[in-house]
């Protein structure tokens, strides 16, 4: 058990979602609430409805305030996120494997262009985020599409001969979703320390994008990679961007296993050129003062869960919520609706909410749906009520 598991009890923290309505988000012009039409709920991309954490906000305002706004330096985000993994995971990172990127996803290519060369097949577990065919796709790799399990699970026989295939025909990186976006699936220790054992008997790296973690519920045991990769020879992204809604502001870690230092030290040093200062500042707060926050959003987030599933019973019956230990993100069995391989169309056009189609997580995404349940009550009510009128429409 970690020290922050020691810490959980039953006290109610604030609900960071409970401190916004639909007039205030309304206004903002991001792209959650600027892409569709007015009359459009939009559940779809990964923005939170929420004010941001004070520690966040206060880091943010005294660097505008004293106008430190030049160019990012030094080891302080590392630092801060080594505290945190200790504290929340029991995990030591050594902060001298440690190098900053602007974001996850180019932290990604670059991580991809370390370990591998063009035309090298990467493996992705389906459904899956978007960009990771995408920014594989524009780096010259190959993607290569190996599905979860019914369960939703890691399918372990299945990688291991998609690594074989592959391994016969070249380099091989699996890019690992660790917790899985959409499905919000928290990969066990021996989930990952049987996948690290594959990897390397096949020589197969892996590079495990992990911006998710801190949204993994206490409870739900989250594994970093690189904790359980006896071979060291692991990569691994890490964020506040999702965690605490940090998107607008971006910055990110990437980190190595003993055995992939010599690779980091490679990383080109205009790889750190675009990482922005107020992005490392705010994300340095949150990772090392942002905990209660945190623990305020995740205990809203399982009262969310909890209203969909009401809600769905109530109104959209032949929806299956598929269940979750992480993430803000609610994958939507809609096959039972007849609506076809793309619900989140339809569910668009006669409905007017906004959710992410299934089919671009990969082919087992067809006939799925991913609703966004970081927002208002009254929102994800509405947005309900909405989608069952459309399907009886």
């Amino acid at each position: 058990m970690t020290p922050h598991e020691r810490e959980q009890g039953t006290r109610t923290r604030p609900d960071p979602l409970g401190d916004v309505r639909i007039g205030q988000v309304r206004s903002r012009t991001s792209l959650k609430w600027r892409f569709h039409p007015p009359d459009v709920l939009p559940l779809w991309v990964a923005e939170m409805d929420v004010l941001l954490a004070a520690p966040v906000a206060t880091a943010l305002h005294d660097a505008v305030a004293r106008g430190d706004t030049g160019y990012a330096h030094g080891d302080d985000l590392a630092r801060a996120f080594a505290a945190f993994a200790r504290r929340r995971w029991g995990w030591e990172v050594d902060v001298a494997r440690t190098a900053l990127v602007p974001d996850v996803m180019t932290g990604v290519v670059e991580a991809l262009r370390l370990v591998s060369g063009p035309g090298a097949a990467v493996v992705v577990d389906t459904p899956v985020y978007p960009p990771f065919r995408a920014f594989a796709e524009r780096s010259g790799r190959r993607v290569v599409d190996v599905p979860l399990t019914a369960a939703g699970r890691l399918d372990l026989p299945a990688l291991e001969a998609a690594y074989a295939r592959e391994r016969a025909r070249g380099e091989v990186v699996h890019l690992l979703c660790s917790p899985q976006n959409p499905t919000g699936t928290v990969h066990t220790a021996a989930e990952l320390t049987a996948l690290a054992a594959l990897a390397a008997g096949h020589g197969v790296r892996v590079v495990a994008d992990e911006v998710h973690a801190p949204l993994a519920d206490p409870g739900a045991g989250f594994a970093p990679y690189l904790a359980h990769d006896a071979s060291g020879l692991g990569m691994a992204l890490t964020s506040a961007s999702k965690g605490w809604n940090l998107a607008g502001v971006p910055a990110a870690l990437l980190l190595a296993g003993p055995a992939a230092a010599g690779d980091l030290a490679r990383l080109p040093e205009e790889a750190g050129h675009g990482v922005a200062h107020l992005g490392v500042l705010a994300h340095a707060a949150a990772f090392r003062s942002g905990g209660e926050w945190l623990d305020g959003l995740l205990d809203g987030l399982a009262r969310r869960r909890a209203l969909l599933d009401a809600l769905l019973a109530e109104h959209l019956p032949a929806v299956r919520r598929v269940p979750s230990r992480a993430t803000y993100l609610a994958w939507l069995d809609c096959r039972d609706l007849g609506l076809g391989d793309d619900p989140a169309r339809v569910l668009l056009e006669r409905g007017r909410v906004a959710l992410s189609a299934g089919h671009e997580f990969g082919p087992a995404g067809r006939g799925f749906a991913r609703l966004n349940l970081a927002t208002g009550e009254d929102v994800l009510t509405e947005a309900v009520r909405r989608m069952a009128a459309a399907v009886d429409g």
